[in-house]
C-alpha cells in the first residue's frame, strides 16, 4: 500500500510542477481542463485523488503525454504498441475501479485505450465524475449498470456504449461480481 502512496505523492508532485513550468495559475488550468481550480489544487497537494479523467484532460490540454505524467517518463514507441495479456500499466488513480493503461509505451496516442475492473460491492452512493470528450466502453465481463447522469443503462458482455464524457457518469458492477471493460477515452 505504501508504494500505491508513493506513486499519489509522485503524480501529484508531477502535476504540480507541471502547472508551474507551464506558469499557470490554477484558475487559468481549470479553464484548460473544465476542472475545478479548488480541485486542482487538492489534486496537487495529494490530499484528493487523480481521477484517470483529469490526467488525460491536463495531458491533452498541455500537450504532455500521459503516460509521463503517470510514470515520470515520457512514452518512446512512434510505430505501435503491443501489450501482452494482464501486461497493461496499473492505474490505481480511484478506489472504486482498477484501471490497466494499454497504450502506455505508445507516444503521444490518440486516445487512453484502458481495461477497467469494477469490484463487487454491495449497494452504495454513485461516485459521478465526468471531463471533457468522449468515452468508449465494450463490455468483457460480468455485469454494470452505467449511470449516465439521470438515466441508467445495464451493460452485459459483448454490450458497447459511446457518450460524452461530459455528462456526469458513474459504473458500478452487478450480481455481486466483478465488472470488466474496455474503455477508450477520445
Amino acid at each position: 500500500m505504501s508504494s500505491v502512496k508513493n506513486i499519489d505523492r509522485d503524480i501529484s508532485r508531477r502535476i504540480k510542477d507541471l502547472r508551474d513550468a507551464l506558469n499557470l495559475s490554477p484558475e487559468a488550468l481549470s479553464e484548460k481542463t473544465g476542472v475545478a481550480a479548488d480541485d486542482i489544487l487538492q489534486f496537487e497537494s495529494g490530499n484528493r485523488e487523480v481521477p484517470v479523467s483529469y490526467l488525460y484532460a491536463l495531458a491533452k490540454s498541455t500537450g504532455v503525454d500521459l503516460t509521463a505524467l503517470i510514470t515520470g517518463s515520457e512514452a518512446k514507441l512512434h510505430h505501435y504498441c503491443l501489450v501482452r495479456k494482464g501486461e497493461g500499466l496499473s492505474v490505481t488513480r480511484r478506489k472504486d475501479y482498477r484501471y490497466q493503461a494499454l497504450a502506455y509505451r505508445f507516444n503521444r496516442p490518440s486516445m487512453e485505450p484502458f481495461i477497467v475492473s469494477v469490484p463487487a460491492e454491495g449497494p452504495c452512493a454513485p461516485n459521478f465524475n465526468q471531463h471533457a470528450g468522449q468515452e468508449f466502453i465494450y463490455m468483457l465481463e460480468g455485469r454494470m449498470e452505467v449511470l449516465l447522469g439521470k438515466d441508467s443503462v445495464v451493460l452485459e458482455p459483448e454490450d458497447s456504449l459511446y457518450f460524452s464524457s461530459a455528462i456526469p457518469h458513474a459504473m458500478r458492477a452487478l450480481d455481486g461480481k466483478e465488472a470488466v471493460f474496455l474503455d477508450v477515452i477520445i
